[in-house]
C-alpha cells in the first residue's frame, strides 16, 4: 500500500465552512495540498477569497462561496451551486461555529443563545443532511464535525457554547451510524485550546489563559494548522473503516 496514496485527495471536491481565517483556513490549505479542489467558505466573501488566491498562488485549485450556516436559505443556495458546477461533494467540514457569549450560564441572553443554536446545532444538522444527500448520489463521501472539548468537558463560563457542542458529538454519531449504508463516513475533530480570533477570549487573558493551561499536560494551546493533520486523515482513503470516531487534539486536556 503506497503511504503517499492514502493522503491524495485528487479529483475530490471538499467544501470547508467557516475557512477565512484559524482552523478552516488551515484545513482548506492541507486539503488543497492534497490535491482537493476546495470550497473556502465563510460568512464574508472578501476572507474567503484571500484563502483561495492563497491556495492558487501556491498551485492548488479553490474557489470562494460565501455562506451563512445560520441562515437555511443560504445552506440550500450553497449545495445549489456546488451540484451544478461540479455534481458531487466527496467532503465536508463543519468548521463553522458561533461563541458570542461568554458568561455565567444563568445570565445567558436569549439572543445570544438562539444565534449559538442556530449555528452550532441547526446549521451542522442540515449542513450535513444536506451535502450528505449529494454525497448519497455519487459514490458516498466524509464529513468531519469541528466539535471541542467543551463538549465533553463544559467551559468555564462558555455554558451554552459547550452545549451546542456536546449535541455536536451526538450528531456525529448519529449521522454516523445511518449514513454508513450509503458510504459515507461521519466523524469529529474535538479541538483543544486553540490560537485562534474565535478563542481570543481565552488566549489574550493572561489570567484565564494560565488557569487553563494548569489542565493541559502540554501546557501550551495550539495552532491552527495543529487541527489539520486529523481532518485530512479523517477525509482520506487512511480512514476507510473510520466512523463515528471523534478525536480528541487537545494537549492531553481530557487526559483529567
Amino acid at each position: 500500500m503506497n503511504v503517499t496514496s492514502l493522503f491524495d485527495l485528487s479529483g475530490k471536491v471538499a467544501l470547508v465552512t467557516g475557512a477565512s481565517r484559524g482552523i478552516g483556513e488551515s484545513i482548506a490549505k492541507l486539503l488543497a495540498q492534497s490535491g482537493a479542489h476546495v470550497i473556502v467558505s465563510s460568512r464574508k466573501i472578501e476572507g474567503c477569497q484571500q484563502v483561495v488566491d492563497d491556495i492558487i498562488s501556491r498551485g492548488g485549485s479553490a474557489q470562494a462561496i460565501a455562506c451563512h450556516i445560520g441562515d437555511m436559505a443560504q445552506i440550500e443556495s450553497l449545495f445549489n451551486s456546488i451540484e451544478a458546477e461540479h455534481g458531487k461533494l466527496d467532503i465536508l467540514v463543519n468548521n463553522a461555529a458561533a461563541n458570542p457569549y461568554f458568561g455565567h450560564i444563568l445570565d445567558t441572553p436569549q439572543d445570544a443563545f438562539e444565534k449559538t443554536v442556530d449555528v452550532n446545532i441547526r446549521g451542522y444538522f442540515f449542513m450535513s443532511s444536506t451535502g450528505a444527500k449529494l454525497m448519497k448520489k455519487s459514490a458516498g463521501g466524509a464529513i468531519v464535525n469541528v466539535a471541542s472539548v467543551n463538549g465533553v468537558i463544559p467551559g468555564d463560563m462558555q455554558g451554552i457554547y459547550s452545549i451546542t457542542k456536546a449535541a455536536v458529538i451526538s450528531m456525529t454519531h448519529a449521522f454516523a451510524k445511518e449514513c454508513a449504508q450509503f458510504n459515507i463516513r461521519v466523524n469529529a475533530l474535538l479541538p483543544g485550546a486553540t490560537d485562534t480570533k474565535f478563542a481570543s477570549t481565552l488566549v489574550n487573558n493572561p489570567a484565564i489563559l494560565k488557569q487553563a493551561l494548569a489542565h493541559v499536560p502540554m501546557n501550551r494551546v495550539a495552532m491552527p494548522d495543529e487541527m489539520a493533520g486529523t481532518v485530512l486523515y479523517l477525509v482520506s482513503d487512511a480512514a476507510s473503516y473510520t466512523t463515528g470516531s471523534c478525536i480528541n487534539v487537545d494537549g492531553g486536556y481530557l487526559l483529567g
